[in-house]
């Protein structure tokens, strides 16, 4: 599985609508499980990003089709990298 970590800025709609932040989470939750998506975190955070989104799909495809579906809302705007385990970066030096 590839996993993407995805550091979260809300919009201008996003902050206006701020309350229901962690409603639309719980929506995008279920997005990403019907599309095969493992959500293996969210945080919402304080500083130079408003939250951190850690997803897992077993393809590239996946994972940014889901994450054009979070941007496509207006709420948040992301900037998205793609994340190795330990074992996944030894073999791309090794």
């Amino acid at each position: 599985m590839s996993h993407y970590i995805a550091l979260l800025r809300y919009t201008a709609k996003g902050v206006e609508h701020i309350k229901d932040s962690t409603k639309r989470a719980h929506h995008f939750n279920k997005i990403a499980k019907k599309a095969g998506v493992k959500i293996e975190g969210q945080y919402w955070t304080v500083g130079r990003y408003d939250g951190v989104l850690i997803i897992a799909a077993d393809s590239e495809k996946k994972a940014l089709h889901l994450l054009v579906e979070l941007a496509a809302g207006g709420n948040v705007r992301a900037e998205t990298m793609q994340a190795f385990t330990d074992k996944a970066f030894a073999q791309i030096v090794g």
